[in-house]
């Protein structure tokens, strides 16, 4: 990535045309792994999909759109699948295999994104045909470098076992509550809580059977991990270096840094007088907060046996969020098998390791499907020359962040490296979505109140309407509820609706620009383009939007692209409101149509990635060519994509033609 020479709110220094941010060769954008048990909701798509997709298209336009890869698809495997799946045979509403069923909600989710207007080179699965043929072959690739790297260690930890049915039980077979400090989670599972928190499954406070409802024995099973605590200090150095990136995600940050304080223990203050008794002989410093007094620890090894020390002095206490080892490897029959090593054998991968190569192996696939080398993966995944933007929601940070990125340099060899070098995995830009809440609650479709589906809300919205709302959403920064009229029970008739307030910006403000343009261009100029010289401020005030939105969009500040975007063509209409009367004579209204030309070119180059179609529609009625997109000529005028700009037939705009239309829903 080039040097961002852009300061924070665009100030107090204007972008000018010599500090305009460097973008990447290539670029691979990733938009999140929905679960192969459910269509998709209002959260995959206004809270993750709709941002990555805008994203994508911008980087078309932006650096080519032969060096944009969109990869996504459904995530086949894992234990909510199976339980979802177990309770709809029992119920009789699942019928089928499991595989009929994965892809049955396969098939729904590509639908629903093609509704939206999602557009990802590839949308794969990694179960099936020939995406889940290259994922398994990756995943075999993969273990076997991390063990032949020294990077995997073979533990025993217990495993949830169901005695009544003689079974292991799967992670979502176990509903506890979660053990890691401060967590809101209303479930957790047996070894990570429905909010993304990991923990070790003998943690988990008062767990039950979902099979039979009864508690659970623990089980010695063994299994390989990826040793994340001897990543320490690579971890740390690129967690180190995210400041220095211009926008990167403070909740990666803050999440990342979580992770990696040292191991420690918190005692309760009321235990004080039981602590200072016992004979704690692990190494370790001890100092006191408000609430707690902290034991930390050299190594999480020392931890474990002081806790076991405090266990048995019946002394109340909890672990504090540090680097555990990352299980690689299971035993859920429903999943990708993983290689047989040393002696563990038939064995599974675990379905978050998994996933977390999954995007390479459709970007494999992908270039395989374009009569490509498949192996040319590593020029979009190895190259400092290329970016990968990872798109996800808050609740995955620590899986793509610390357990993807101590993957990623394992594989490479035995010693990490946080500044990878050409040919090696790079490390990928995570661009993590707070929670798009469902009024005040987060999405979820276990919970009592259950998620608005993504196709419902095209009953009542168009969907270049929904994705200008989703993408002024300042998900970067916080939690956003979402609460559209049709779906608000408390709302009254005269009550305005919050999705409007973009959806009009498109359907009332921009739509009445452009056909009063083309109208006004047929009533005048026998539906020919005036051609003429473009007022300097004019010119001024369209190059200075086109560089806001570049460094926003370079940020991934969505919420203030889309607001130069608002400020931009509010600026338009009111232009043409001040300049434009009833009557007027043709050579008055000349040299305001020339103007308003070049604002609608300008405002539609920088609306194309959020309506695609509305603006493409433009550009067919401007007869401009293929270039118009392009951000090679983003400061040129309309007249540029001309063959003959001073005799420019417009194509004819029919009466009541809309360029970017409302719902039926909404006269």
């Amino acid at each position: 990535m080039g040097k961002d020479n852009s300061q924070n709110n665009y100030g107090p220094a204007k972008p000018t045309k010599e500090t305009r941010p460097a973008f990447p060769q290539r670029a691979v954008i990733t938009g999140g792994m929905p679960y192969g048990n459910k269509p998709l909701h209002l959260g995959h798509v206004g809270g993750l999909f709709v941002q990555a997709d805008v994203f994508a298209r911008f980087m078309r336009d932006r650096i080519g759109y032969d060096n944009v890869i969109f990869v996504s698809g459904t995530d086949c495997y894992g234990s909510p699948i199976v339980e979802y799946y177990r309770k709809g045979k029992e119920a009789g509403t699942i019928e089928g295999s499991i595989e009929d069923f994965v892809l049955s909600s396969h098939k729904k989710q590509k639908e629903a994104l093609k509704a939206f207007m999602v557009s990802p080179n590839l949308y794969g699965t990694s179960a099936f045909g020939r995406s889940g043929e290259i994922h398994k072959e990756l995943g075999e690739r993969i273990l076997k470098a991390l063990h032949k790297n020294g990077h995997l260690k073979k533990f025993s930890f217990p495993q949830f076992y169901d005695s009544q049915l003689g079974v292991y039980l799967n992670g979502r077979q176990v509903v506890g509550k979660c053990p890691v400090p401060g967590c809101r989670s209303e479930k957790g599972y047996a070894d990570e809580c429905d909010l993304g928190h990991p923990y070790e499954p003998k943690d988990l406070i008062n767990p039950k059977s979902s099979l039979t409802g009864e508690t659970p024995e623990m089980r010695e099973v063994s299994n390989w991990y990826i040793d994340l605590p001897a990543f320490r200090k690579e971890l740390t150095a690129w967690a180190d270096s995210l400041g220095d990136i211009p926008g990167y995600r403070r909740n990666v940050i803050s999440t990342v840094k979580e992770f990696l304080e040292p191991p420690v223990l918190y005692v309760m203050q009321d235990f004080e007088e039981e602590l200072n008794r016992v004979d704690l002989t692990i190494p370790h410093e001890r100092r006191e907060d408000k609430k707690s007094i902290i034991l930390e620890f050299n190594t999480l090894e020392e931890r474990e046996k002081g806790a076991e020390i405090l266990n048995k002095a019946d002394i109340r206490f909890r672990a504090g969020k540090t680097l555990t080892p990352f299980r690689m490897t299971g035993n859920v029959e429903w999943s990708l098998p993983a290689p047989d090593l040393e002696d563990l054998k038939d064995l599974t991968f675990w379905v978050w390791p998994e996933s977390l190569w999954t995007p390479i192996s459709f970007t494999s696939t992908y270039l395989e499907t374009q009569g490509r080398d498949r192996e040319e993966w590593k020029e979009w995944w190895s190259s400092p020359d290329a970016q990968v933007y990872q798109f996800i929601g808050e609740d995955n940070i620590y899986f793509y962040s610390l357990a993807e990125m101590a993957i990623f340099m394992g594989f490479e060899g035995e010693s990490p490296d946080p500044r990878p070098k050409e040919g090696h995995l790079q490390l990928p830009r995570l661009v993590a979505n707070c929670h798009l809440l469902q009024g005040a609650k987060k999405i979820s479709s276990s919970g009592e109140e259950k998620p608005i589906m993504a196709l419902e809300l095209l009953d009542h919205y168009t969907p270049e309407q929904l994705r200008a709302h989703f993408f002024s959403l300042g998900l970067a920064m916080r939690p956003i509820s979402f609460r559209p009229k049709p779906f608000n029970p408390e709302a009254q008739p005269k009550d305005a609706d919050p999705v409007l307030k973009e959806g009009n910006l498109l359907s009332n403000v921009m739509n009445r620009i452009c056909r009063s343009c083309f109208y006004t261009a047929q009533k005048y100029f026998e539906g020919k383009l005036p051609y003429g010289d473009i007022d300097q401020t004019v010119k001024d005030e369209a190059d200075q939007a086109v560089m806001e939105w570049e460094i926003a969009m370079h940020r991934q500040e969505f919420h203030r692209a889309m607001s130069v975007l608002d400020k931009y063509i509010r600026s338009v209409s009111k232009y043409w409101a001040a300049n434009v009367k009833n009557e007027m004579e043709a050579e008055e209204i000349e040299p305001i149509l020339v103007n308003v030309f070049h604002m609608v070119r300008t405002a539609v180059l920088l609306l194309h990635p959020i309506a695609p179609e509305g603006t493409e529609m433009v550009r067919d009625y401007l007869k401009a060519d293929a270039r118009f997109f392009d951000w090679e000529f983003c400061f040129e005028p309309v007249y540029s994509f001309l063959e003959n700009p001073r005799d420019h037939e417009l194509l004819f705009l029919e009466p009541r033609v809309d360029f970017f239309p409302k719902h039926p829903s909404q006269f």
